[in-house]
């Protein structure tokens, strides 16, 4: 049996990346996870900002069905940019959560992230799905550990 322990240990304060992203909340890493892939059509995606949020030799991934058979794409974040990064700066790109449950012992969390996405801020939704999101506090401040979207 396992117990989810819903006292943190983790003392939140401020702490904000050279992009302004708070990294010291839990709640300010999320926005910053969906800020990261949310933008217009022509702009570009910081790489760099992203890796900021990340854990070095982060590994990240999706899973789903294809051809009625079950797969996972797990690869490195540097290799997620590689392949989606031209996609949403010649589309745009807008994710936002819609709802979050988040369970945690000590400093490591597990955020179950509900999602929409869109190509722009009002137009229709083309993708709901979840993001599972493994998160470590170091005392100072929230590292992403990886994730996968369904």
């Amino acid at each position: 049996m396992i117990l989810v322990n819903e006292q943190s240990y983790a003392q939140e304060t401020k702490l904000l990346t050279k992009y302004g992203d708070d990294v010291g909340t839990l709640d300010g890493t999320i926005k910053a996870y969906y800020d990261v892939v949310t933008i217009k059509k022509g702009e570009k995606v910081s790489y760099e900002r992203d890796s900021l949020l990340h854990i070095a030799g982060v590994r990240v991934g999706s899973a789903g069905i294809s051809d009625g058979h079950p797969i996972l794409h797990y690869t490195t974040l540097k290799e997620y940019h590689r392949q989606s990064d031209a996609y949403m700066e010649k589309n745009g790109y807008y994710e936002r959560e819609t709802s979050r449950k988040v369970e945690n012992i000590r400093n490591i969390y597990h955020v179950w992230s509900s999602y929409e996405s869109k190509y722009t801020v009002d137009g229709k939704v083309i993708n709901q799905g979840v993001n599972s999101i493994e998160l470590y506090f170091d005392g100072k401040r929230f590292w992403i550990l990886g994730w996968f979207y369904d």
